[in-house]
């Protein structure tokens, strides 16, 4: 193994400017004869837990890594564009802290087409962090191409003092490059003079030389231009690929100091991420009261108010078995750590219902807690249906419970006010997602930048299978007339392997429809955030990813914003106007009836429309098969109406039962308790679940 480290390099998660997917980069790392390796994309640390993970896997080091864009002037001031380049290394966790921070608030406080730090900022975060001079992009390379060696001594000069003694370095790189070249001869220079060390990178944005085309194209396609035209802004070598040891050391053999720089940096900087902690944000109970004890007065006192309402309209009941349930809950939520938990769910749901926006009743595995139907995060009485808390929080399967909360779509930011209110407008914020590039939509893509025809391009696109997990691999085997003119034309050819080999690369950040976290403390002492679109409620976003941001311990509420609710909402305003004065009662949709013979005649013809889960075409077919006459019919056809059931025979197994056109038969007369309701047939995880604790 050498002991050279890349220390400037780009991935997907340099948004269509790094052509390297993460997942290929640390066994490419090995095979080159590497143990380490840093990830330094353009402006972000989206891939930071990508890459821990990936790096752990294949047992190489990582070292954790931001090129930076370092404002002219102030950050705030966005009378001028310019930015330089200046790539951070966290030494350690100090410093990886920093590095979190200032990537931060490069989005949040100096975004102005690319986010921007500034060196005041820098020097008070400069902590635990290695700088390095970057590429022709960097502060002292443009002082020294534009206004000459004078000003490159001064830009050093102040770097060299913002960092700790020896932590900031002068890149040399190998790209061959005319300017290149020059500042390479120039920063050995002024390195020697003002006592810089130097160091060796390469710029890495794509793994091997063929892959430069590659590169040239996808910064095309980020710049919406043609190969063709003079004005896109390209690499001006095929040299910034992953060399290897032997390349760099031949490369740089009068100065073997740089090549022992990058292997010290690479010693120097050990950062371990911290996954699997659990962060939950701050919630205030009554004064002299704990969490779990607010909780458990919370839901006593809502479970009798629940036994109430039931006594009321004579459903029968057994007190004592829900208290029993409800106190063993209550246990397993206290003693797992989730009582915070549940107390902030109730506290923005109960804030939401006191506004008067509508919430939904709750699906899901939630649905299956009687603390949450006692504290009415939930409106569905688990028991009657048999829901089981554990498919929610099972203490053998240790993981974080997650509600499905739907509130009315035009009244959900009044919702996100009030969380950001009450806990903070640093401490909450949105999750990133990422779209990629994907076979059809990348043909057309590459097709566009290499000058071909929009005709042309449309047959080949329309030749490429849609669906998520098609890849152009797969669609060449599938699909003859695509391999044909792979094999007969070479533009054909030459389109699809540069499009194969760009495949997964991220396309640009989004934002999770519904994924909220929140944090007892600013977010970025968590996860490193990016700012949403102007105008949004939550503006800060966390720049991980829905998994990695559970990762690292942050929890993740969802706030679905449901048409449904909206348009329930506004005919019950339609049907209640004016009754109460003419002594009207007004009609309360939460105690509607179920077994209304109409409603399921409606139902059993398919005429669904705008009925939520129920209007598809498919769906509508199988209710006019299945013809439900009770409540329970409308939940199996619900769990029914997935790929795995309607691919099988349960479907027509459960329909052939209920009309009695085949025998109810149970795998094990032990079983017909569980079974009896859904014919026999195994619909439910409960069931399934209840089937394993039986036999």
């Amino acid at each position: 193994m050498s002991s050279f480290a890349h220390l400037h390099l780009h991935t997907q998660y340099s948004l269509l400017d790094g052509a390297i997917l993460m997942d290929r980069l640390c066994p490419a790392i090995k095979e080159r004869g590497m143990d380490s390796v840093a990830v330094t994309d353009h402006g972000n640390m989206f891939g930071a837990v990508h890459f821990y993970k990936q790096a752990r896997k294949e047992g190489v080091k990582p070292i954790f890594g931001c090129e930076c864009y370092v404002a002219g002037g102030e950050r705030q001031d966005k009378s001028k564009r310019s930015s330089f380049h200046l790539v951070l290394l966290a030494e350690n966790e100090v410093g990886f802290r920093n590095l979190r921070y200032l990537v931060s608030m490069g989005y949040l406080e100096g975004f102005y087409y690319v986010p921007r730090i500034d060196r005041a900022l820098l020097a008070e975060h400069s902590e635990g962090l290695i700088g390095l001079s970057a590429c022709l992009g960097g502060h002292v390379a443009r002082s020294l191409l534009d206004r000459g060696r004078p000003a490159a001594l001064e830009v050093a000069r102040e770097y060299r003092e913002i960092f700790a003694e020896g932590r900031y370095f002068l890149e040399l790189q190998p790209n061959g490059m005319e300017d290149q070249l020059l500042l390479n001869e120039e920063l050995v220079s002024i390195g020697r003079e003002l006592s810089i060390p130097l160091v060796a990178t390469n710029d890495c944005h794509y793994l091997e030389k063929k892959d430069a085309l590659a590169q040239e194209v996808l910064m095309a396609i980020s710049q919406g231009r043609t190969l063709q035209d003079d004005k896109r802004m390209k690499h001006e070598s095929d040299e910034f690929y992953l060399k290897t040891p032997q390349e760099m050391e031949e490369y740089f053999k009068d100065l073997p100091e740089v090549l022992e720089n990058a292997a010290r940096i690479a010693s120097m900087c050990n950062v371990e991420l911290e996954l699997g902690n659990t962060y939950l944000p701050d919630f205030a109970p009554p004064e002299g009261q704990t969490q779990a004890g607010y909780l458990r007065a919370l839901a006593q006192e809502g479970l009798a108010e629940r036994m109430a309402e039931a006594a009321a309209v004579g459903a029968p009941v057994d007190r004592e078995e829900y208290e029993r349930r409800l106190e063993t809950e209550l246990e397993t939520i206290v003693e797992m750590g989730f009582a915070g938990y549940f107390l902030i769910v109730w506290d923005f749901i109960a804030a939401a219902k006191r506004m008067g926006v509508p919430v939904g009743p709750g699906r899901g595995s939630g649905a299956g807690s009687l603390v949450a139907y006692s504290l009415r995060i939930t409106d569905l009485d688990p028991l009657p249906y048999g829901l089981l808390f554990e498919r929610f929080l099972n203490p053998e399967r240790v993981s974080m419970p997650d509600f499905d909360i739907d509130f009315c779509m035009n009244r959900r930011d009044e919702v996100l006010r009030y969380v950001k209110e009450r806990y903070g407008a640093q401490n909450g914020g949105q999750i990133v997602t990422f779209s990629t590039l994907k076979a059809r939509g990348l043909v057309r893509d590459v097709a566009r930048v290499l000058g071909l025809e929009y005709a042309a391009a449309d047959t080949i696109a329309k030749l490429v299978p849609e669906g998520p997990k098609v890849t152009l691999s797969s669609a060449m085997k599938d699909e003859p007339r695509l391999a044909e003119l792979y094999e007969s034309d070479e533009q054909v050819r030459r389109l699809l392997d540069i499009a194969r080999s760009m495949e997964g690369l991220n396309r640009h950040a989004g934002m999770h429809a519904a994924g909220i976290v929140i944090s007892g403390k600013p977010l970025w002492e968590h996860v490193p955030c990016t700012r949403g679109q102007e105008g949004q409620v939550i503006e800060v976003v966390s720049q991980y990813a829905k998994e990695e941001v559970e990762e690292v311990g942050l929890v993740k509420f969802d706030f679905l914003g449901l048409k449904t609710l909206t348009v329930i909402s506004e005919a019950l305003a339609r049907v209640n106007h004016g009754r109460e004065a003419d002594g009207e009662p007004e009609l309360d949709i939460s105690k509607i009836p179920l077994d209304d013979r109409g409603v399921y005649e409606m139902i059993g013809t398919g005429d669904t429309a705008g009925v939520f889960q129920l209007e598809s075409d498919g769906f509508t077919k199988l209710l006019r098969k299945l013809k439900p006459d009770r409540f329970e019919d409308i939940v199996a056809s619900v769990a029914l109406y997935r790929p795995g059931p309607l691919q099988g025979v349960m479907v027509d197994q459960f329909i052939d039962c209920k009309h009695g056109r085949h025998k109810v038969v149970y795998p094990h007369e032990s079983l017909e308790p569980i079974l009896k309701e859904t014919y026999g047939v195994m619909v439910y995880q409960e069931q399934v679940m209840q089937a394993a604790q039986i036999m």
